[in-house]
């Protein structure tokens, strides 16, 4: 690379819950080298030769050829370069938070969801940075998921209370009450954002449970008037 070249990429931090409650992280296997072999997060370079029209359409191409899914959510975190992240030499990657689904299916053996906490802990072992990127993404997740109804993307759109705050506390890695977390959602469903189904969901404990539906109005994430944890 010429030392006048800087590599630029944009890389995708995609969530979902697993089947266990905690946050999954999607990773890809590399193909080519530095790293050939190696799990890591999805993205695509950027360059004057690439059709993107911006970073946001470079993200979706990225998510669509790269990590192929479509997520219920996506934003911007944040831009990082420097000379060291890449050994090829300097290097910006601006990295976006997508989140799906718990049922979001991986396209083939070169995709798989791993829970975040071991890959933020080194298992697998991400190249680059790219073990950063993740943290920073998900205390961005968890910074909005106090004051937001963010965490609603990592549900089904049809979902109960009680799939609700389980998805409220893996954001936010602790408790949530209960009745804190019904009252945002009456407020969302005063605001139109949520829509009562009249369904009934049987838990194999319990009462059964209201059947929501999220509708999403301008701009995809509610703000509540104070904190979820409050």
């Amino acid at each position: 690379m010429s030392r006048a070249e800087v590599l630029a990429s944009v890389d995708i931090v995609a969530l979902r819950l697993g089947a266990g409650g905690g946050l999954e992280l999607l990773l890809l296997r590399r193909e080519r080298a530095p790293f050939a072999g190696d799990w890591a997060l999805p993205g695509v370079m950027v360059n004057g030769r690439c059709a993107d029209a911006s970073l946001d359409a470079a993200a979706a191409r990225a998510l669509q050829d790269k990590a192929r899914l479509r997520p219920s959510h996506l934003e911007q975190v944040a831009t990082v370069g420097n000379a060291l992240r890449d050994p090829r030499g300097w290097s910006l990657s601006t990295f976006y938070l997508a989140l799906v689904e718990p049922q979001a299916p991986v396209a083939d053996e070169s995709l798989r969801f791993v829970p975040l906490d071991e890959a933020l802990g080194g298992h697998p072992a991400l190249p680059f940075d790219h073990a950063e990127l993740a943290r920073q993404a998900r205390e961005r997740l968890a910074a909005k998921a106090v004051y937001s109804s963010l965490p609603l993307h990592l549900l089904p759109p049809r979902f109960t209370v009680t799939e609700a705050l389980h998805a409220f506390q893996a954001c936010l890695g602790q408790a949530v009450q209960h009745t804190t977390l019904r009252g945002r959602l009456e407020r969302m469903k005063a605001a139109g954002w949520i829509v009562d189904t009249g369904e009934r969901q049987q838990p194999r404990m319990g009462r059964p449970q209201t059947v929501l539906a999220h509708r999403p109005g301008p701009g995809g994430v509610y703000l509540f008037d104070r904190s979820v944890l409050t």
